[in-house]
């Protein structure tokens, strides 16, 4: 693949996204799948510490059980989100590129995506609360602050900041993009649960007054492939749409074919990508 760094519309980018996924499908596939083995290794643990013959099945252990889940979700979200990010780049940019090397290239930038993303998370979604659209348009406006941190090594307001800049003009598009990747993620996720809850509700209606250990976790691990399968998508489509903003408002794309002639190498080459 020959990288050609121009302006996209909606539907190359979409076609961009899904191009790259099923060109790269283990890479990408990976990335989410390993981080989440552990989200799910933990919550079919908790499974059994939570059964009812359990000691440590009480309101007070489930619930700070669910909390740590809840926090380990965050932690492993974002660490797969940094290395989509990075493998997202290496392969546009027709550069090498693997799961262990995606990851390695992050680790020191983990931490600060998590807390990236709880700032995010926290203020958009206090927002979508008190006012939909304004909620919505703070998460367009700052879609793109998970590629500016990682890709420019940027702090988290800076990212921002940096979102908010590369986002003016495009937000419509950028919105329609998420609403679509998300629809499909939805789908993907319904598609593989709702068999196993069709058949829970039978088994309930057979005489069970609760759903049994054995179909929760047949859930978890449809959620587990779900995620594993869909959930790069929307970090994908968004790291696309974070280099066709800086190609249309930056002239990315002259500014990257200078730095290989400067450096006399092949195209794609570049170390540096950011700022």
């Amino acid at each position: 693949m020959t990288t050609a760094l121009r302006p996209l519309s909606i539907g190359e980018l979409l076609d961009r996204t899904f191009s790259l996924y099923r060109s790269h499908f283990g890479l990408f596939v990976g990335i989410f799948a390993l981080p989440y083995l552990v989200v799910l290794a933990y919550q079919c643990l908790g499974l059994i510490f939570q059964s009812p013959s359990s000691q440590l099945s009480n309101m007070l252990i489930s619930a700070l059980w669910n909390l740590g889940a809840l926090f380990l979700m965050v932690v492993v979200s974002s660490a797969s989100q940094a290395a989509t990010v990075v493998a997202v780049s290496n392969v546009h940019l027709d550069r090498p590129a693997s799961v262990m090397d995606s990851f390695s290239m992050v680790k020191g930038q983990i931490l600060g995506v998590v807390g990236l993303s709880m700032i995010v998370s926290l203020a958009a979604g206090a927002a979508c609360i008190a006012l939909i659209v304004p909620g919505v348009l703070l998460f367009v406006m700052w879609s793109l602050a998970v590629p500016a941190k990682v890709l420019e090594h940027k702090g988290a307001f800076d990212a921002m900041s940096r979102s908010m800049e590369l986002t003016k003009g495009s937000r419509g598009r950028i919105f329609v993009i998420g609403l679509l990747i998300i629809v499909l993620a939805i789908a993907v996720s319904w598609l593989l649960q709702w068999p196993i809850l069709i058949a829970a509700g039978f088994s309930l209606k057979g005489g069970m007054q609760r759903m049994t250990i054995g179909w929760q976790a047949a859930l978890l691990i449809a959620e587990f492939i779900s995620r594993s399968l869909v959930g790069g998508l929307s970090t994908i489509a968004l790291s696309l749409v974070y280099y066709d903003q800086r190609v249309r408002k930056e002239a990315f794309d002259l500014q990257l074919m200078m730095s290989t002639i400067d450096a006399g190498a092949p195209a794609g080459s570049p170390a540096q990508v950011g700022a």
